[in-house]
């Protein structure tokens, strides 16, 4: 997860700025998200886990390619002008869905200021609202999040908001998760506020850090549900030992290596959690014990890979904006949830390198077993971010699609209406309580 905030913060080009962002109703019934990316370019959504990036081309006419790939996916997209709202989608006409929005500011923990909004389906029928706790990213959920309009699209409200310290929001960026979590509490009061005689069910829904954040704020204010999408039930430097495990694994090492390999990144787990005051002689030790060894190219993790290749002064000097986030290194995410009564749902990717979930599986299955009432989803082929992917020559994965069934998997849960099978998901559902 860690991961995945670097690459936000590498990524330095504006989003595009474009009227045809928003949600589409196609001839066929279905529903088509546009929303910007970091460049020019736009991507668009469907809710059966397949998308595409658009690139311009004369006339107001885009070309779109497959998943997150450069091959040309043979759907042509073309807009009216703004005003009328229409589009063409591979040849399907579709128009613009005329979705609610309120645009709002409110206040988080220690009087910060937040903005955000909650959109909501057309009409004035009672609907579920669903509060977006974001991940680790520094992004503007308001301009990135595609939800906000995927969720309304369905019949689901949605309530999107920049944490602090991005977007329109003040205060300084954080990775506290109390600090987030009580920002998500007045997000879901904001987002009841606004909803009015309209708010039916309300529940959060986290992503990746969100997996740790949401249910936390779920034990402080009341909500009908929880939606968790590769999130964890490991602390943050299990999730690197877990990720380290799971990339070896993968490239056929067995337990004594990882073991050695583990050397490495407890000792970096150890200079980050005690905010670069120790562990740097453990590293060296372990670099220099290991670092010829055929495994050492192959000790990923979350946080690891990219902290080795550092000398001590580097990981000193770069790792100090890192020092001032506050994140919980050794949070205990079981805690919470053996108290968290709220019906909850965990889409877990099965290939998921960053965040893998086998622990994290095996975690909440045993909480099943308790009682809690937890639904957990493992989606075969599926990595960080719910998508599925291919290789490169060089081994790389690209993703090609969002999984199957995730998205609706959400929307029935927020509804009240889950039933399976979803896309190729293993599911197990909460035990039945004794009669």
């Amino acid at each position: 997860m860690l991961a995945t905030l670097l690459t936000a913060l590498l990524a330095s080009a504006a989003p595009a700025t474009d009227c045809h962002i928003g949600a589409y109703r196609l001839s066929d019934g279905s529903t088509l998200d546009i929303a910007p990316t970091d460049s020019d370019a736009l991507r668009w959504r469907r809710i059966d886990g397949a998308s595409g990036k658009l690139t311009r081309g004369a006339n107001d006419t885009w070309s779109s390619t497959l998943g997150w790939t450069d091959r040309p996916d043979g759907k042509d997209v073309r807009f009216a002008d703004c005003a009328k709202g229409k589009i063409s989608f591979g040849g399907m006409a579709g128009e613009r869905i005329p979705l609610q929005v309120q645009q709002t500011t409110f206040t988080g923990d220690g009087g910060t200021r937040l903005v955000g909004r909650l959109i909501l389906p057309p009409g004035d029928a009672k609907v579920p609202v669903v509060v977006l706790v974001h991940g680790a990213e520094h992004d503007s959920a308001q301009q990135f999040d595609a939800m906000q309009r995927e969720f309304p699209a369905q019949g689901v409200g949605a309530f999107v908001y920049d944490k602090r310290g991005t977007g329109d929001s003040a205060g300084t960026y954080t990775q506290d998760y109390s600090v987030l979590a009580n920002d998500a509490v007045a997000a879901v009061a904001e987002a009841r506020r606004l909803a009015g005689a309209r708010a039916g069910r309300v529940g959060f829904r986290g992503g990746s850090q969100g997996g740790w954040v949401a249910p936390l704020a779920a034990t402080r204010t009341k909500v009908d549900f929880l939606i968790i999408g590769y999130g964890l039930a490991v602390s943050p430097l299990e999730e690197d030992r877990e990720a380290v495990a799971f990339y070896l694994r993968q490239k056929g090492y067995d337990q004594s290596v990882i073991d050695r390999a583990w050397q490495l990144s407890d000792a970096i787990g150890l200079i980050l959690s005690s905010n670069l005051t120790q562990g740097f002689n453990q590293l060296e030790v372990a670099k220099a014990k290991y670092s010829k060894e055929p495994w050492y190219k192959d000790v990923r993790g979350d946080f690891s890979y990219m902290v080795l290749p550092m000398s001590s002064d580097e990981i000193r000097e770069k790792g100090k904006p890192y020092a001032s986030w506050n994140t919980p290194w050794h949070y205990d995410s079981m805690a919470v949830l053996r108290k968290l009564k709220t019906p909850q749902l965990w889409r877990l990717g099965e290939d998921d390198i960053d965040a893998p979930s086998g622990e994290t599986w095996r975690r909440l299955t045993s909480l099943q077993l308790k009682g809690l009432p937890i639904t957990v989803a493992l989606f075969p082929h599926a990595e960080h971010g719910m998508t599925e992917y291919e290789l490169k020559p060089d081994g790389e994965r690209v993703s090609t699609r969002y999984a199957a069934g995730y998205m609706q998997m959400a929307i029935d849960y927020a509804k009240g209406i889950f039933h399976t099978p979803y896309g190729a998901s293993v599911v197990v559902v909460p035990r039945e309580p004794a009669p």
